[in-house]
């Protein structure tokens, strides 16, 4: 049974200015820039550089005498909304801000040949017919980026003959598949990591070491990878020193190869810093970089077309039709340089608080000294947003005199040490990766053991703990940690 009823609902929704500005404020440097081009190509009444001739009180007080267009308000239209430089930050006028070199410096751009066509060229060096020739390149078609074939030979002979029309059977792909395997890198179009190395040691000048460690990835890779090595020497019957050669060997290949080429097609990111950090006479200073601080005005093409329709007395439509997308144009574009000051200001004054929050880290750069910080503590400081805060944090990196970090590393939960005080977990991870870092890799730390030291050094963490720390440090299990 349906029923009628009033519900009374308080909501708040964001104009779309504000989710612009919200946008904007989420972009790093590059992006921003980029974003800035797409807004001066969508208008044109918006300029970047500076105007030396204009005169800021020439199109001040501008009424327009038009009594017969009620779509014309001449209030609407002050120029001097838009040019007005009273409130430039002043952080865009310190001398230690980047400068114009700086803030013009292009990056030049390589064209390298792609992984997989510099795979293609290699190939034309075979003798191959036409038919032979399609299923090989799909077959380099068919390989990651890392350089592996993550199908099996059924599945390419099924998608040749649905997508490509070419009827085979799996031994001819299959003698294709060795053709891949000539091609450099070596061990590429591998189909797993065993096939990988074993695929890179053929390639060796044959050792007795060698040897022995194409037996090891042949009979007993499993035994390999869980490092029993006492397995090992017995199985083959060799000395200690004999199996660490061999397994030297094995770990000196490339469990990648299609990550290692140069032109691999994947755009290496250029990071630029939005902020720079240093250390002047033993006090924090902080910049923006220059490039997001452009300056803006309004084109004075249009500044003339508005005087144009001052002067005129006969005020056809045509013209008032004009002067209205004028009108538009300056109210976008006066958003737009309003939105680029609020995002100027709100990085400044985000960043300043978390160098302050951090200060000790800044002044000597040991990460120890890292405060626990959560994106409330920074909200409350400068009265803005935990969103704000978030999407400054998420995107932007700072230069600092340590090297150029992504400013979200900055913040972490804090945990309580053995004396009561909150610590941060980055210490804590810090401090476990400098235990496992100086342990005997003949005999390794189990995590229990790890929790024992770090109990013993004052942070109190439980097992589970360990684990999960050491898995966020891209640190394997002790097992997997030992060495011969």
């Amino acid at each position: 049974m349906q029923k009628q009823f009033l519900n009374l609902k308080l909501s708040q929704k964001l104009s779309p200015q504000q989710i612009q500005l919200m946008k904007l404020i989420q972009l790093p440097t590059q992006a921003f820039e980029q974003r800035l081009l797409e807004e001066m190509n969508d208008n044109p009444a918006l300029e970047i550089g500076t105007e030396d001739e204009f005169e800021k009180d020439e199109y001040e007080n501008d009424d327009f005498d038009d009594s017969e267009s009620d779509r014309i308000d001449a209030e609407e239209i002050n120029i001097d909304d838009y040019l007005s430089n009273d409130e430039i930050p002043d952080y865009k006028t310190q001398a230690n801000n980047y400068g114009d070199e700086d803030s013009n410096r292009e990056s030049p751009l390589a064209s390298p040949v792609s992984f997989h066509q510099d795979l293609i060229n290699q190939l034309n060096t075979f003798i191959l017919n036409d038919s032979e020739r399609e299923i090989a390149e799909f077959l380099v078609g068919s390989i990651d980026d890392m350089g592996y074939i993550r199908r099996s030979i059924q599945d390419i002979v099924d998608d040749l003959a649905f997508t490509q029309g070419v009827y085979t059977d799996e031994k001819t792909v299959e003698n294709l598949l060795h053709v891949i395997h000539e091609l450099e890198p070596s061990g590429v179009g591998a189909r797993d990591l065993q096939e990988c190395l074993f695929l890179q040691l053929k390639h060796k000048t044959p050792t007795e070491s060698i040897g022995l460690a194409t037996s090891i990835l042949s009979e007993q890779f499993d035994a390999f990878t869980k490092k029993h090595y006492d397995k090992l020497i017995l199985k083959f019957n060799v000395s200690n020193e004999q199996l660490k050669k061999a397994i030297h060997e094995i770990e000196k290949l490339n469990p990648k190869p299609g990550g290692s080429f140069t032109g691999n097609n994947k755009i290496t990111e250029n990071v630029v810093p939005d902020f720079a950090i240093r250390i002047v006479d033993g006090e924090l200073e902080l910049t923006l970089n220059g490039r997001n601080a452009p300056s803006l005005h309004v084109s004075k093409d249009y500044q003339e077309m508005m005087q144009t329709y001052k002067d005129s007395r006969d005020k056809s439509n045509s013209q008032k039709e004009a002067v209205q997308f004028i009108k538009q144009k300056l109210d976008s574009a006066k958003w737009f340089i309003d939105a680029i000051r609020q995002r100027q200001e709100t990085l400044f004054v985000t960043m300043n608080a978390i160098m302050h929050f951090q200060e000790e880290f800044f002044l000597d750069g040991e990460e120890t000294k890292m405060k626990p910080m959560i994106l409330k503590d920074i909200a409350d400081m400068v009265g803005l947003d935990i969103s704000t805060i978030s999407r400054v944090a998420n995107s932007k990196y700072v230069e600092t005199p340590y090297g150029t970090k992504l400013i979200k590393e900055f913040f972490s939960e804090a945990m309580k040490n053995d004396q009561g005080e909150d610590v941060s977990t980055l210490e804590i991870k810090k401090i476990l990766q400098n235990v496992i870092a100086e342990e005997d890799k003949h005999k390794p730390f189990p995590d229990d053991q790890l929790a024992e030291i770090l109990k013993e050094k004052g942070y109190p963490i439980a097992r589970r703990t360990i684990a999960k720390y050491r898995e966020l440090l891209d640190i394997p299990v002790a097992r997997m940690r030992k060495k011969m």
